[in-house]
């Protein structure tokens, strides 16, 4: 009884490791120093708790440390000294060269200690000192002789101290012990060998390969943590090779292992072969089988692995989720809290596809609503959201009203989040998902959850327009007794961006003149920004807005005393008409180059009478000006390039008159006209790409060359079938009416994601309401038909992010960009005419402007250099060196090496070199 009794405490003490271990015995050993330490104390400070290594330090430590050197050592006065030093490392404090070499040769003397708690100890302190190579031979014999020994105790951590100090000339000296402890008849002796090599893989990798047939030999033991180390070291040898991992898999699945650890490892690398395979189109998935007899297996956790395995196949079908949801669907009912949660859990994930794979276990999903386990709770109503019908919301909506104010913030966020999804994807029950989120945000709650509501129910306004109407009339109500000065001014914004469009926009005036009575300063000035638009916008309303201005004007904060006095001089101006409309002009209606520079010569002080817009050419006059000089440089042979700036540059000042694009910021750049159907066809459709900081722009230009009919409600449909999803539509201005030869333009408008340059193809189809015109009265039928006309794709290309710019010194330029933003590489142009041909298709692929007149190659010249500059979107300089050389056959080649401000727009240069 007493050896059978040993064994298992050896068994038990050999399985941890590492910090594990450590932790351990400095909690068995913090007992016996607290028993020391910490004096009785009354009854009073009964709860107080004393830490036993409260003002430890290491002079004091390792003075301490004297004991090892005493010739008749106290074990247990070494132990405590021991936990003391392993506390400190952990701690983070360090020990200087002479302090580690002496500490180490101290222990080194406690092999002569039998007890074997203190040899625990030793083996520790050895590990974590980590002598040096000159040192290590010193301990070397010593546990050589205890991986020898009679105790399993002692083989089992010698092998784990030696094989983490030994370098790779020394570890050839051991490897005869290891490959004997491999195939130990101890299993903890076999698991602390194999644990060892899977360490040593990194130091020597030859000599761990040479344990293939031991290793192969542990698999098959009966010991299920023999097996699981076996198999992670057996598969780390061969995980290099695909098709030796393949050969493995398909020996495993077909073998007895019954190691619950070893079955799941087993299953992940049978997902990952599954992953590497190329399946084919009628053939079953390889290993799907065994994956699914997985599925019946008497270990839970080899269950869950397996489900999850089933889970992440790709594209993986209906058919094939269907066991793994029918097994979690019998956990949802398990009396286990963790295989609930865990069911759920992977449920909830399947959702996220395959949301009708799951519909069966809306029932068992209900139940869970209840659960005591809060997290089971969220998880199920977050799943049956996104998996439950329309029909199935408002008791839903029921049961989770009861349940949300019992739990956390955080589950709360998930929840509202699934409501908004949930709420996009039926717009029809947008007033009941609405009216419950606005009931819980009455309710008590921190910034985040809040905040989460607030904009859950701002996207369902932007998305749902029905939804409009309530969900400002909630938000109304809200900032009433809103705490969050952030939410109220996002709210107040809103107000006055929507509300002067509803049907009643005199209601919203009263909840916001209360925040300019109540609240502090910030939110004052919101709500008179939002004021003044209902008076812009809504002229009945104009008046009422002007007396609560006025009472503004004296408000204590600068702030909005100057917003107020501003917004009411424009608000009188609109209700006096003082400015006559017919006679005004408007920015837009003069040339924008000019009206800045006069306006910069003004400010500078270059002139000193008064400034007078009627000095600024109008933006007709320019254009008739630019026409004129188009011609005069076409008869001169002068290629189009200036008439298509021009043309550029009027179509980003058009762009950029219509209120809906300013607020995208300015255009960074516009591309040429480019022709979507043929010369003969009925329609005409010209498409330009407006690139913005964060939004492109198609702008589709039509025109109607059928006398017969008129077309109405003209918009253009996108398709992405080219590029990565980088890009997420936004929203689709149409046009109203277009008549025989009139022109009007249609536009598309996505959102882009800032700092990814990548290009993309569109497929187009142009929709539209035809109607025949009256040959008698000469206007369109009221009755109409839908039709459409396929369009020639649109390219959204990589030259499109960069713009040119001129500089004048190049080199300063150059120098001032650091070298870690360059990217360098060489192409083989082919053969060419000469350097002049080769050096104009470059520029003209790149985009960029040729600096100090580096364009012009010198005749009969054999090499050349050409510098040109740019700017990428975001304001970024870019700046391109490319030599050019060409050999006695006209092959040119070529180097470019960009700089700029970042590394990733250097690549996008050879990115568009490459794609050309």
């Amino acid at each position: 009884e007493p050896q059978e009794k040993v064994h298992r405490n050896t068994e038990s003490y050999s399985l941890i490791e590492g910090i594990g271990t450590i932790s351990v015995l400095m909690v068995e050993n913090s007992i016996i120093l607290g028993s020391e330490s910490v004096k009785k104390r009354d009854e009073d400070s009964d709860d107080v708790y004393y830490s036993p290594f409260w003002g430890i330090e290491k002079g004091a430590v390792l003075q301490e440390a004297r004991c090892f050197n005493d010739s008749q050592l106290d074990a247990r006065r070494c132990q405590q000294v021991i936990t003391k030093l392993l506390y400190l490392c952990n701690q983070g404090d360090t020990f200087t060269k002479t302090e580690a070499t002496e500490v180490f040769f101290s222990v080194t003397k406690l092999f002569q200690s039998k007890d074997s708690n203190l040899r625990r100890m030793v083996y520790l302190i050895i590990k974590e000192v980590c002598p040096s190579s000159d040192e290590v031979i010193i301990v070397t014999s010593s546990l050589m002789k205890d991986m020898n020994s009679k105790v399993d105790l002692y083989r089992s951590n010698a092998i784990r101290v030696l094989c983490s100090i030994t370098d790779a000339g020394l570890l050839g000296q051991i490897e005869r012990y290891l490959k004997q402890a491999v195939v130990d008849k101890n299993s903890v002796v076999s698991s602390a060998a194999l644990v060892s090599g899977l360490h040593l893989l990194k130091i020597n990798a030859d000599i761990v390969r040479r344990w293939s047939n031991e290793i192969q030999e542990a698999i098959n033991s009966s010991h299920p943590m023999v097996q699981f180390h076996a198999l992670s070291l057996l598969h780390q040898i061969r995980q290099s090779d695909r098709l030796a991992v393949s050969k493995l898999v398909t020996q495993l699945t077909k073998s007895n292992i019954r190691s619950p650890l070893a079955q799941c490892s087993i299953i992940r690398y049978v997902s990952q072969v599954i992953s590497q395979t190329v399946p084919s189109d009628n053939a079953p998935r390889p290993f799907f089988d065994f994956l699914e007899g997985c599925l019946r297996n008497k270990s839970e956790m080899v269950i869950f692995e397996a489900a999850r395995a089933i889970i992440n196949l790709k594209e993986v079908t209906s058919r094939e989720l269907q066991p793994a949801v029918s097994v979690l669907q019998l956990f949802l009912s398990s009396s286990k809290p963790v295989l609930r949660f865990g069911a759920v859990r992977a449920i909830n994930q399947i959702a996220l596809k395959n949301p009708l794979s799951v519909t069966n276990c809306n029932l068992d999903m209900e139940n869970l609503i209840s659960d005591q386990n809060r997290s089971i709770a969220t998880l199920a109503i977050t799943t049956l959201l996104k998996t439950g019908n329309e029909s199935s919301i408002e008791r839903l909506m029921k049961q989770i009203s009861v349940f949300v104010s019992d739990i956390q913030d955080e589950f709360k966020i998930v929840v509202v989040q699934a409501i908004q999804t949930l709420c996009l994807k039926f717009p029809h029950k947008h007033r009941t998902l609405v009216n419950f989120l606005s009931n819980i945000l009455r309710e008590e709650g921190g910034f985040a959850f809040k905040k989460a509501i607030v904009d859950s129910i701002f996207c369902i306004i932007k998305n749902i327009p029905d939804a409009k109407d309530p969900g400002l009339s909630h938000l109304s109500e809200f900032i009433e007794d809103c705490e969050f000065t952030y939410l109220s001014s996002q709210i107040l914004h809103l107000l006055g961006s929507e509300g002067p469009q509803t049907t009643d926009p005199s209601k919203y005036i009263r909840y916001i003149y209360n925040r300019v009575v109540l609240e502090n300063a910030a939110i004052r000035a919101s709500a008179i920004s939002a004021l003044s638009k209902f008076g812009a916008e809504c002229p009945l309303l104009r008046s009422r807005v002007l007396t609560l201005l006025y009472r503004c004007l004296h408000d204590s904060d600068d702030e909005v005393r100057d917003r107020a006095t501003l917004y009411v001089q424009n608000l009188e101006k609109l209700s006096l008409h003082e400015v006559d409309n017919s006679n005004s002009h408007k920015v837009t209606d003069f040339a924008l180059q000019d009206l800045e520079s006069s306006l910069y010569s003004y400010i500078s002080g270059c002139t000193v009478s008064p400034y007078s817009i009627s000095n600024v050419r109008s933006a007709s006059q320019k254009s008739k000006t630019e026409h004129g000089i188009s011609k005069i440089l076409s008869k001169a042979g002068h290629d189009s390039s200036f008439s298509e700036d021009v043309s550029s540059s009027f179509e980003q000042s058009n762009l950029l008159s219509n209120p809906l694009f300013s607020v995208y910021g300015s255009v960074f750049k516009s591309s040429k006209p480019i022709s979507l159907t043929e010369a003969e066809t009925e329609y005409k459709v010209t498409c330009i790409v407006h690139l913005f900081q964060s939004h492109v722009v198609f702008e589709f230009k039509c025109t109607n060359t059928i006398e017969e009919q008129v077309l109405e409600d003209i918009s253009v449909s996108m398709e992405m079938i080219e590029g990565v999803d980088f890009l997420a539509e936004n929203s689709t201005i149409s046009l109203d009416r277009m008549p025989l030869g009139d022109e009007g333009s249609t536009f598309v408008i996505f959102d882009r994601k800032e700092g990814v340059f990548e290009q993309a193809k569109f497929s187009c189809i142009l929709r539209f309401t035809s109607k025949e015109i009256d040959p008698a009265t000469g206007e369109p039928e009221e009755e109409g038909y839908d039709d459409e006309y396929t369009l020639e794709d649109v390219d959204l290309k990589l030259t499109d992010y960069l713009r040119p710019t001129n500089i004048s010194n190049f080199k300063k330029a150059w120098d001032s960009l650091s070298e870690e933003c360059e990217c360098s590489s060489d192409y083989d142009i082919g053969k060419r005419e000469g350097l002049q041909q080769a050096v104009e298709m470059v520029i003209n692929i790149i985009g960029c402007q040729p600096c100090e007149g580096t364009e012009a190659v010198p005749p009969n010249s054999r090499s050349h250099s050409t510098l040109l500059s740019g700017v990428c979107i975001g304001e970024s300089q870019v700046l391109i060196r490319t030599n050019f050389g060409l050999d006695e056959l006209n092959n040119v080649t070529m180097k470019i090496t960009a700089r700029s401000e970042r590394l990733d727009i250097s690549e996008l240069v050879h990115a568009i070199i490459s794609n050309s």
